[in-house]
């Protein structure tokens, strides 16, 4: 998948842009500069071709010589790593020195940089725009962020600028696993005890691993690569860059997987950003194992690990059949539990059932609980088969398929869910026309 970063300085409307593309409220709007004080980002899709939006905030608040700072290393990070940028300027203001700064270091790249006016409420505001010309960015495109005019026409341009969607260069025979999750939760080092030498760099620093590291596993009868996903490229102790930067670097290791293995640091326990990298797996009908790691410098209860099981599951909701694996990579405790279930989820996410299979089981359990009536029409399912597709996509024939509710269609997953072991992979469920 694709990533469009928005970049541009303090309050010229970044959050509110990324709002609308993705056409959710996740990050906070305010007439204060420097609100965002995290990396927003999620997926969105314009005639059909589905990539991921990048908001860049970040900036805390304080001189310009800070707000400089903040501009070029999150612009040098958008550079780096995502396929398309859109450069936010504000038609009220003009050309600003921090526009200036910005618009130097994204003519410097060879990324495309789509140049994007905003605030412009009214058709005498179009006139201004001419200015940012100067820029030397081409043609910029006038939108009001707040009320979506203009953004169709940036949409069109930014789905013509992306590139082809990257197709994994790795042999398909063979599984990949990718391992993911936040600085400093023991990936690389979870990957040196896999491969039992010192493959990967590791200290106590957020941020060592600086390039997706790409190693291939045959031991015990498993045969697979693993993929140990990099932090950031300076060992620096700024948390709101290196959060950006792992986003980025999971996306892209994410693309590439069959699986992903999680990581989420026992200490701290599940955050949001564990919640949004988990998202993204979801979203890309990827296998998953969560694996917490740390798990000797927790004080333990009897209980303990059944309550923070619970809680994961609570979170991570509707998608709650996960495996979840408490580990301790240092002490080599249960990490070979860690490969075992990522090569079951693997074979699971390619499982298929027969046609036969499928509607012997599901219709009795159909016509004993059918679908809730609605407007007085009642809705009869007479058929159900599994999709040809890389993942689990099961298709139900119905003769009123625009009135089954999402509730009904968790019920038939949960259902599938009991019969077949699709543990830890998204299952894909519609309703066509009998």
């Amino acid at each position: 998948m694709s990533i469009v970063a928005i970049v541009g300085r303090p309050n010229v409307g970044k959050s509110t842009l990324f709002n609308r593309l993705v056409g959710m409220r996740k990050a906070i709007v305010n007439d204060s500069a420097g609100t965002t004080r995290d990396r927003h980002y999620g997926t969105t899709d314009w005639n059909g071709r589905e990539f991921s939006v990048i908001d860049t905030g970040g900036y805390a608040v304080g001189d310009e010589d800070l707000f400089e700072a903040e501009i070029r290393k999150q612009v040098v990070l958008a550079i780096e790593e995502a396929d398309v940028i859109l450069f936010l300027v504000e038609v009220s203001t003009g050309i600003t020195d921090l526009d200036a700064i910005v618009a130097d270091l994204l003519r410097r790249s060879s990324k495309k940089v789509i140049l994007v006016v905003n605030k412009v409420d009214n058709n005498e505001l179009i006139y201004n725009s001419h200015e940012f010309y100067a820029l030397g960015l081409g043609d910029p495109y006038c939108i009001s962020s707040i009320n979506g005019s203009g953004t169709g026409e940036v949409m069109d341009a930014v789905v013509a600028a992306l590139p082809e969607d990257s197709k994994s260069e790795l042999p398909d025979d063979l599984p990949k696993f990718a391992v993911i999750g936040r600085p400093n939760v023991g990936k690389s080092s979870l990957t040196n005890a896999l491969l039992g030498t010192e493959r990967n760099i590791v200290t106590p620093i957020a941020g060592t691993t600086r390039d997706s590291i790409l190693s291939r596993y045959n031991k015990f009868g498993m045969d697979f690569y693993l993929i140990d996903t990099a932090g950031l490229r300076k060992k620096t102790k700024v948390t709101e860059d290196l959060e950006f930067y792992s986003v980025l670097r999971s996306v892209r290791s994410i693309e590439t997987s069959d699986v992903c293995i999680l990581m989420i640091d026992a200490t701290a326990g599940i955050e949001s950003q564990d919640l949004n990298i988990f998202n993204l797996v979801v979203r890309n009908k990827k296998g998953c194992v969560i694996v917490i790691n740390k798990w000797d410098l927790v004080d333990k209860t009897d209980r303990t690990m059944k309550e923070m099981t619970e809680n994961i599951r609570r979170r991570i909701a509707p998608f709650s059949d996960v495996p979840i694996i408490f580990t301790s990579v240092l002490n080599k405790q249960r990490i070979m539990d860690v490969l075992q279930t990522a090569m079951r989820v693997y074979y699971s996410r390619a499982r298929r059932i027969p046609t036969s299979e499928l509607n012997e089981y599901l219709l009795p359990i159909i016509e004993e609980t059918p679908p809730p009536s609605t407007k007085g029409k009642y809705i009869r399912i007479k058929y159900v088969t599994q999709l040809s597709s890389p993942t689990p996509v099961f298709a139900f024939f119905v003769n009123l398929p625009q009135y089954i509710k999402e509730g009904y269609r968790r019920y038939l997953e949960n259902k599938i869910r009991e019969r077949w072991d699709f543990q830890g992979v998204p299952v894909q469920i519609f309703f066509r026309q009998k």
